[in-house]
């Protein structure tokens, strides 16, 4: 079997399978969520929790995810780098809470990176739109989609390098490329933007709401939410508690 297990270059082309994402720069704290929260009560005093240690509001914090008190989780900043296939990016932008720059082949020469799934990646679909199951395909599936991607994007780029050669101008030679071209962007949200998304792009047990993302998008928000812990463990705590369900 032909396996894509993370990268490989062939005639200059290359095929991955997997994603990149990295925090680029954040202002993001549990402390961001508690004088936010306190200013209601406390006005320009509230300031003064930023000193404070975010574990002695750790109730606070539950209870605002738990009553869904959105609007403190939002005085925070995150900035994803993020690289993936453009068709993970055309699901990514439907979430109009984050803020996007995507690279434009438009303006530079778009690289031969393309994305194959996986040796482990689900390949066949049963059941009825809104209530199906993705399971394992056999052997000969994987291998015709690997094979067939990787023709079928050889052929691609080869035309589009042709019409580049022939000074066609970058934004018409893009045409011919397919939506598993690796494309980059930055995304920047809030804690609140970052956990409506996870809830929708990640699929966990114990979500009081069960969702079921395409796999690839699914393999971005894992690396974002990694981060995102990391950053505001007390709020992440309070996310997971609460049925992973966006205050």
């Amino acid at each position: 079997m032909s396996a894509v297990t993370n990268a490989e270059e062939i005639d200059g082309i290359r095929f991955r399978s997997d994603m990149t994402v990295e925090l680029v720069k954040h202002a993001a704290s549990d402390a961001d969520v508690i004088w936010a929260a306190r200013v209601s009560t406390k006005g320009e005093s509230s300031l003064e929790e930023l000193e404070r240690d975010p574990e002695r509001s750790k109730g606070l914090i539950r209870f605002l995810m738990r009553d869904r008190h959105g609007t403190p989780f939002e005085h925070s900043s995150m900035t994803f780098y993020v690289r993936a296939p453009i068709f993970v990016f055309r699901e990514f932008m439907r979430h109009r809470t984050f803020s996007y720059n995507e690279e434009s082949g438009r303006y530079r020469k778009l690289q031969p990176e393309f994305y194959v799934p996986a040796p482990d990646r689900k390949l066949v679909q049963v059941g009825k739109p809104g209530k199906y199951e993705f399971v394992e395909g056999t052997e000969e599936q994987y291998r015709l989609v690997v094979e067939a991607t990787k023709r079928s994007c050889r052929q691609a780029y080869a035309a589009y390098l042709e019409m580049l050669e022939a000074g066609v101008a970058r934004e018409v030679a893009r045409g011919v490329l397919p939506v598993n071209l690796y494309s980059s962007m930055y995304a920047t949200c809030n804690a609140r933007a970052l956990m409506h998304f996870l809830s929708l792009r990640t699929r966990r047990e114990g979500s009081a709401f069960p969702s079921f993302p395409q796999r690839e998008i699914e393999m971005v928000a894992e690396q974002m939410e990694a981060l995102w812990a990391r950053l505001m463990p007390i709020t992440y705590e309070a996310f997971q508690a609460a049925g992973r369900v966006a205050p």
